[in-house]
């Protein structure tokens, strides 16, 4: 978005220009700023931000680019306080329909002078509404009426309800009264002391907007009363300044217009206003400084929120990393350390190379002749297929017991903060448990795993195939003596090694030796093992992305905050040097 010039006045001063710019940007760290976590007190950050984007667009925007342009005066209220009837008064004819039922949906309406058409624009003021010349029951248009009844340089809109039964008519009501460089503020005698009113005038308070009162509907015995009371609230809530204007309940013509004596006051001030360019530049002036002011001023809470927001995630993503870093690491000890050298694993382990005598003897006299050692082994083929199907099984066991204990663990840290619950009941699936396919993922790594075993030891035998000791075992045979060196890899074995799992992956060392030497089997097991643990860790980080791809999906910038804060400094920093020496901050 850049300055324009404008019809009848010169295009926007440079320090205009900057700020335009500055506020363009701040408007964009905003949007960028997002806060899709549930967080404690995000609700409130949300909205706040969506205000302040709105107010950007709406107002503070296009009133800088068309710093010129007619006083807007958004006349807003309680319901049944006679707003629609105050705007037809004050234009001199019907202009908008006033609401018999409640609550009423059209349309909010701008009443102009033909000569400022121009001004309002669909590239103007509420960008975002559709531009109609015709009464409509459609809360995303704005009905425009011309009329000459209205002084040039100034603009009156008919806003709903700030207090609605209907939601859209509260946000619209709200979102115009945000666009307004004047609040026309309309309530009664019935319900001037109502909360919802209040809230509104305590927020033109805070950001300098522009506010007069209109006391209306008031029994003529009951002015004097009601106008002290309501003065006397409007000075203890920073509103002293505003004008007070009462209108006493009279009749109302067939057209729906009061008697002209009775709003005079309110056409008087409202047409020296549009005829003082100075009066109407200083309104103008306070509303759109007290706005920008407020916009830098609540931004750094958004601000902080999406630090909290970043924050979260980092410590969400450190809570599920550390489980699956935890599961990464136990199944790769358990795969080295010779936890698998039992049960099922070591029994067919046993049956192949042959237990009794072999291993008593192994257990006291490691250092026997590998001749001996290799002339002992009994194993047959299908005994091969029978370790290599029981390791399968084994690991598969292993990693899934593994990943259930992570997802639990994971799914433990993030139910214990409001935002990781929410997303847990988001995902789609129970991300407490292992994935339901890890088991086939498992089953078909495990048989990778093995098959890259088996290639490991017919490469490295290839120049060995033809003699006595490779056509003793084969290719299976091997390959199961090397998952068995493997899995007792980071043990801490010996030749003196005693216990039977440690016997066997020394049995198992000792048998690719005689075939390989000892150099090629160092090799071959840490290739093997480095396979394995990279396939293990590929399947446990395939289930950690469960955890991590929802956090990634909420495409928080983490540099979104800071941003933020220099953008909304910079706005600051030139509205400080564009402020005149000595006036209020």
């Amino acid at each position: 978005m850049t300055p324009q010039s404008t019809p009848g006045s010169a295009e926007t001063q440079p320090d205009n220009t900057q700020m335009v710019t500055s506020l363009v940007r701040l408007r964009g760290s905003l949007q960028a700023a997002a806060l899709p976590l549930d967080i404690p007190g995000v609700d409130e950050q949300r909205t706040a931000r969506q205000e302040m984007v709105d107010q950007l667009e709406d107002y503070v925007l296009p009133r800088l680019m068309t710093i010129d342009a007619p006083l807007l005066a958004v006349v807003g209220g309680s319901t049944g306080a006679g707003k629609s009837t105050l705007v037809n008064s004050l234009v001199g004819h019907r202009v908008t329909e006033p609401g018999v039922l409640r609550p009423t949906t059209r349309s909010p309406v701008l009443v102009h002078h033909p000569d400022d058409a121009v001004w309002f624009g669909q590239d103007r003021l509420l960008p975002d509404l559709e531009r109609v010349a015709h009464a409509t029951t459609d809360p995303e248009a704005l009905q425009l009426v011309a009329s000459d009844t209205v002084p040039a340089g100034l603009a009156i809109l008919d806003a709903p309800d700030i207090d609605s039964v209907e939601e859209r008519n509260r946000t619209l009501a709200a979102q115009l009264l945000a666009a307004g460089d004047l609040w026309l503020f309309v309530t009664s005698a019935a319900r001037y002391a109502d909360q919802v009113p209040w809230d509104f005038l305590r927020q033109a308070a805070e950001r300098s907007t522009a506010v007069a009162i209109v006391l209306d509907r008031t029994p003529p015995e009951a002015v004097q009363t009601v106008a002290t009371h309501l003065a006397r609230m409007l000075a203890s809530r920073g509103l002293k300044d505003s004008p007070l204007f009462t209108v006493n309940e009279g009749p109302v013509s067939d057209e729906g217009l009061l008697d002209a004596a009775a709003v005079a006051d309110i056409r008087g001030w409202l047409q020296s206003l549009a005829e003082d360019s100075e009066a109407r530049g200083a309104v103008v002036k306070q509303t759109l400084d007290g706005a920008i002011r407020t916009l830098t001023r609540r931004s750094h809470a958004v601000a902080d929120a999406a630090a909290e927001q970043v924050a979260t995630v980092t410590r969400l993503r450190e809570d599920a990393d550390a489980a699956y870093d935890q599961a990464i690491a136990a199944v790769t000890t358990a795969s080295a350390d010779g936890t698998l050298l039992r049960g099922e694993v070591l029994a067919r382990w046993q049956e192949f190379v042959g237990t009794g005598e072999l291993l008593k003897s192994l257990e006291n006299r490691v250092g026997w002749l590998r001749d001996r050692i290799v002339t002992a082994v009994k194993g047959k083929p299908q005994q091969a297929e029978r370790v290599t199907v029981a390791v399968e099984s084994g690991l598969e066991t292993l990693i899934l017991e593994h990943a259930e204990a992570a997802a639990e663990r994971a799914a433990g840290s993030w139910q214990s903060l409001e935002s990781g619950k929410a997303l847990l009941a988001e995902a789609g699936e129970d991300l407490g448990r292992a994935s339901r396919d890890l088991r086939r993922r498992s089953e078909r790594s495990v048989r990778d795993w093995q098959h890259d075993v088996l290639d490991m030891v017919r490469s490295e035998g290839a120049d060995k195939r033809g003699t006595a000791r490779f056509l003793a075992y084969g290719v299976n045979g091997l390959s199961v003596a090397l998952m068995v060196v493997v899995f007792a890899h980071t043990a801490g074995l010996t030749g003196a090694e005693v216990g039977i799992a440690g016997g066997s992956a020394v049995l198992g060392q000792k048998l690719l030796e005689a075939v390989f030497g000892d150099q090629a089997v160092r090799s071959l097991t840490e290739r093997s093992r480095r396979s394995l643990e990279e396939r293990v860790r590929a399947l446990l980080e395939t289930e950690r992305a469960r955890y991590t791809d929802l956090l990634d999906s909420l495409e928080i910038d983490t540099d979104a905050a800071e941003r933020l804060r220099v953008a909304s400094r910079r706005v600051d920093d030139l509205r400080f040097a564009q402020r005149p020496t000595g006036s209020p901050s």
